[in-house]
């Protein structure tokens, strides 16, 4: 029987969301070098090729794509051994890594930390801010236990190496300036801000949601000016610059100037999910964080 080396079996998974040895290397903090002697050590360990030629770079094998949908099956397994291994060390101290998003830490993470250290003190969970697009990567390379992020970033399928879980429906309010027309009129609608100038981002979701959110109405928004940070957004729609959608998530509080409105005719939304390698979320500690993660939104709904 062979004797499977677990590190071996990351390397070639990592090389396959990478695309690129050196890509490999730097997100697993090895030499290039090390990389390749790890992968053909595995080669010769399996018997069969598991990378080819192709240009400059190389690729996976059918047989290498084999191998990696079985590593899938082991990687999740073992997560859920260590699930049942912690269920005989709950009063040990426990440490989890919740990976998220700008505008979920301050209404999401920060209330269930919050509620977790009274409970639990002997857990410690650390944050890690970081893109929504991202945290899937982070989850993959070992990086976070626990990821926020917007559905729409999730990898493209059934991707086996997750379990996702929808924690929050979001929805998108339209900032307008104060003293804008609509910003006291009855049930606005998006159709009616086809001619304004708007405010987002110049790549990523936010850019995506917003565009999507307005080709549904029936237009394409012109982008007078291009930001992601909502506080510079907010601040911009509050001068006069134009208009913007905001989730509601990072809408708290008041901003002077500015006329957040309800579009209760298209009620554009996005969904924030809840997601962990596959099997990690029987293990103790993690069940702890999503349960407070999954209250913490609940309260946010009812609010």
């Amino acid at each position: 029987m062979t004797d499977w080396d677990l590190r071996k079996l990351r390397v070639l998974r990592t090389l396959d969301e990478l695309g690129t040895v050196r890509a490999t290397a730097e997100a697993l903090r090895m030499t290039p070098s090390a990389v390749s002697q790890q992968l053909s050590s595995l080669s010769t360990q399996t018997g069969v090729p598991l990378l080819e030629a192709h240009g400059r770079r190389v690729r996976l094998t059918d047989a290498a794509r084999v191998l990696l949908r079985h590593t899938d099956i082991v990687l999740a397994q073992l997560e859920r051994a260590e699930a049942e291994l912690e269920g005989f060390a709950r009063g040990e101290a426990g440490h989890v890594r919740v990976g998220a998003f700008a505008t979920a830490i301050p209404r999401l993470v920060v209330p269930a930390v919050s509620a977790l250290r009274r409970a639990h003190p002997g857990l410690t969970v650390k944050v890690h801010q970081a893109d929504a697009a991202e945290v899937y990567d982070l989850l993959s390379a070992g990086e976070i236990d626990v990821g926020l992020s917007l559905a729409a970033q999730a990898p493209t399928g059934q991707d086996s190496r997750f379990d996702r879980a929808e924690l929050l429906t979001d929805p998108l309010d339209v900032a307008l300036p104060a003293h804008h027309r609509l910003a006291n009129a009855p049930g606005p609608r998006l159709a009616d801000l086809a001619d304004e100038p708007w405010i987002y981002g110049d790549a990523g979701p936010w850019r995506d949601i917003t565009v999507a959110a307005c080709a549904q109405a029936g237009f394409v928004p012109e982008q007078a000016h291009v930001a992601a940070d909502w506080r510079a957004i907010l601040d911009m729609v509050a001068a006069g610059l134009g208009v913007a959608l905001i989730p509601r998530l990072a809408a708290a509080g008041r901003t002077p100037g500015v006329a957040l409105r309800v579009l209760p005719a298209d009620q554009p939304r996005r969904h924030v999910v809840s997601a962990v390698r596959s099997g990690a979320r029987e293990r103790p500690w993690i069940a702890l964080v999503t349960r407070a993660l999954g209250e913490a939104a609940a309260n946010v709904q009812s609010s």
